[in-house]
C-alpha cells in the first residue's frame, strides 16, 4: 500500500496523468522523485514530526513533494494557491514549516514573502526561480534515488477554507507504526467504492483541499492511475471520463451545476458509462441537480460528509439517496448529536447543531480556544454545522451556524434558499445573506451570478424572487437580489460569504443585530 510497492510491480505503469499537457509520471519515477526530496529533506536536519508547506497550482511535482514528506515521518501543509501573500504568510507562521516550496506560476505570490516568514531554513522553487528561492529541479537532482534508511509515515496538516475569519489549521497524531500501512480513506475505497488496482480516478478539483489530496494518495498507494486537471471545465471533464475510461472521480455540487447547464448538444454525446462511483461532498448538492445527475449517469453517485478534522463520517449511495432525498449519509464512525444552544439532544427531525461522539482526536494547531468551541460538555466535536436526523437516522443539512440569519427573532437558514435559486435556468451561481434592516435586523439578500451577465434587470431580480417564492416559504425568500459577475466561490465549492456580507455591513460598527 505504498507507490514505492507499485514501482517495483509496475515500473511503468502511469501513477498520474496532468489532463492539460499530457504529462504522464510513471510509478517508478514517482518513487524516485519522492526519495530525492526525502534525501533533501533529511539533508536539511527535518525530522520527524517537523514541518514543511508548500503553495503551487496543481502542477506534476505536487503528488512527489507530498509523498516527499509523507515518506519523510513530516507533517506538510498545502496551501490554497488563490491565497495573498499576508494569507499565506499567515500560514506558513503559523504552522511553523521550516521548508517552503512554491512554483514559477505562483512567482508575485513567492517574491511578497522573500522577506517575510523568519522560520524558515530553506525556500524552492519549481521552475525557474526567483531571488531569494532555490531550484527545487536542482536539489532534487543532487539527491540520490534511494529511500531514506529509516522511513516512516507523515502527515498533512491542512487549513479550513477560513469563511469565517483566519483558517484553523488541523493537527492530527502522526501514524505510528510500519510505513505502507492502510489509511481509513484507503480503507473506504475498497470497502465502499469498490476501488482496485486497475480503477482510474479522475481528480477535478485544486489539490490543495482535503479531499482532493487525499483521495488521490490514496489511489496511489492502491497503485491507480489518477488523471489530474489543472483546472475545473465542464466540458473538458466530460471529455476526460471518456478518453480515459475513468471509472472513480469526485465532485462538488457547483461543478454539477455547471456540466448541467452546458447545452444539451454539447454533453449528451460524451460516452460516460464507464464511470462506477462519481464521489460528491464539500457542500449540500441541491435536490434537483442530484436529481438530474443520476438521470444522467446512472446510480453511481456516493455522496459523504466529513471534514479535514476527520472526526466524522457519514455517506450514502444513490439507492439510499432516492429514498432519503436531500441527505448526507448514515454516520459509519461515529455517533451523531443533534444539540441546541445549551447542548440538549433534539428529537427526530429536531434542527441543531451537529456533534460526532467519536475515537478520533484532533486539534486546532495554535488555537485552544477553537479547539474548545468544537466541543461539546461531554466532549462531542463538530464542524459548526446545523441539521437533523430522520426517523432512519440518515443526517441532513441545513447551513452553517456562522450563516444564520436572524430577521424579525426568526432564525433563517440560507442554504435552502439557495437550492431553490440555483435551479433556476439563468442562474449560474447564488449566494444567500442577511444584510441590515432597520425594522427586523437583517433581510434576506440573494448576491446572483447569472449565465450571461447581460440579461440583469431590475425585471430579473423580481423574477427570481417570484420564482423562489413559488417553492418555499415566503420568510425565507430574498426579499431583493443583487447580480455579480462572478461570485467569491473557493474552488472546492465553498463560497467566502464573509467576502460579500462585509460589503453590505461595512458602515456598521456591529455585526449582531
Amino acid at each position: 500500500m505504498y507507490p514505492a510497492t507499485h514501482a517495483e510491480k509496475t515500473p511503468d505503469k502511469a501513477a498520474y496523468v496532468m489532463a492539460r499537457s499530457g504529462r504522464v509520471v510513471t510509478y517508478r519515477e514517482l518513487d524516485e522523485r519522492s526519495n530525492q526530496g526525502a534525501q533533501l529533506f533529511h539533508s536539511l536536519g527535518l525530522r520527524r514530526g517537523d514541518h514543511i508547506a508548500f503553495c503551487m497550482e496543481n502542477n506534476a511535482e505536487y503528488f512527489a513533494l507530498a509523498w516527499a514528506a509523507q515518506r519523510s515521518g513530516l507533517y506538510y501543509t498545502a496551501i490554497s494557491s488563490r491565497l495573498t501573500a499576508s494569507e499565506a504568510e499567515y500560514i506558513i507562521d503559523d504552522c511553523g514549516a521550516q521548508v517552503f516550496i512554491t512554483s514559477e506560476a505562483k512567482r508575485e505570490l513567492a517574491e511578497a514573502l522573500a522577506e517575510k516568514c523568519p522560520r524558515l531554513t530553506a525556500r524552492f522553487m519549481v521552475g525557474a526561480p526567483s531571488p531569494g528561492y532555490d531550484s527545487w529541479e536542482e536539489a532534487l537532482a543532487a539527491q540520490p534515488t534511494a529511500p531514506l534508511e529509516e522511513e516512516s509515515e507523515g502527515a498533512m496538516m491542512l487549513y479550513s477554507s477560513g469563511t469565517t475569519g483566519r483558517p484553523k489549521g488541523v493537527k492530527h497524531p502522526l501514524p505510528e507504526g510500519e510505513i505502507g500501512k492502510p489509511t481509513p480513506i484507503l480503507g473506504l475505497l475498497l470497502a465502499m467504492y469498490g476501488a482496485t488496482g486497475d480503477s482510474v480516478y479522475l481528480s477535478p478539483a485544486p489539490l490543495y483541499h482535503a479531499a482532493p489530496l487525499g483521495f488521490t494518495m490514496s489511489f496511489l498507494r492502491l497503485g491507480c492511475t489518477v488523471v489530474v486537471m489543472e483546472e475545473f471545465d465542464a466540458l473538458e471533464s466530460l471529455r476526460l471520463i471518456e478518453k480515459h475510461r475513468v471509472t472513480h472521480s469526485q465532485w462538488v455540487p457547483t461543478m454539477f451545476v455547471r456540466m448541467l447547464k452546458l447545452p444539451e448538444e454539447d454533453r449528451a454525446p460524451f460516452d460516460v458509462s464507464s464511470l462506477r462511483v462519481a464521489i460528491h461532498a464539500a457542500a449540500p448538492c441541491p435536490i434537483p441537480v442530484k436529481e438530474t445527475m443520476i438521470e444522467w449517469w446512472g446510480p453511481v453517485l456516493y455522496e459523504y460528509y466529513a471534514g479535514t478534522e476527520g472526526n466524522g463520517f457519514c455517506a450514502l449511495d444513490s439507492e439510499e439517496w432516492l429514498a432519503h432525498k436531500g441527505s448526507v449519509g448514515k454516520p459509519l464512525n461515529a455517533v451523531v448529536h443533534i444539540l441546541n444552544e445549551e447542548f440538549e439532544e433534539q428529537p427526530t427531525r429536531g434542527e441543531g447543531g451537529i456533534y460526532f461522539e467519536s475515537a478520533v482526536k484532533f486539534e486546532y494547531h495554535n488555537a485552544p480556544e477553537k479547539t474548545a468551541e468544537s466541543r461539546s460538555p461531554e466532549g462531542y466535536s463538530t464542524l459548526g454545522d446545523v441539521g437533523f436526523l430522520d426517523e432512519d437516522g440518515f443526517l441532513y443539512l441545513t447551513d452553517r451556524k456562522a450563516h444564520m440569519i436572524i430577521s424579525g427573532g426568526v432564525n433563517i437558514y440560507p442554504q435552502e434558499t439557495e437550492n431553490a435559486l440555483i435551479t433556476h435556468p439563468k442562474v449560474a451561481d447564488v449566494a444567500v445573506i442577511g444584510v441590515p434592516n432597520e425594522d427586523f435586523g437583517e433581510e434576506v439578500k440573494a448576491v446572483v451570478q447569472l449565465l450571461d451577465p447581460d440579461e440583469a434587470s431590475p425585471e430579473l431580480a423580481q423574477a427570481l424572487i417570484d420564482f423562489c417564492q413559488e417553492q418555499i416559504s415566503k420568510v425565507k425568500c430574498p426579499r431583493s437580489v443583487d447580480f455579480e459577475a462572478e461570485l467569491p466561490r473557493h474552488p472546492t465549492g465553498k463560497l467566502y460569504k464573509r467576502l460579500l456580507k462585509d460589503r453590505y455591513w461595512a458602515s456598521h460598527a456591529s455585526k449582531i443585530v
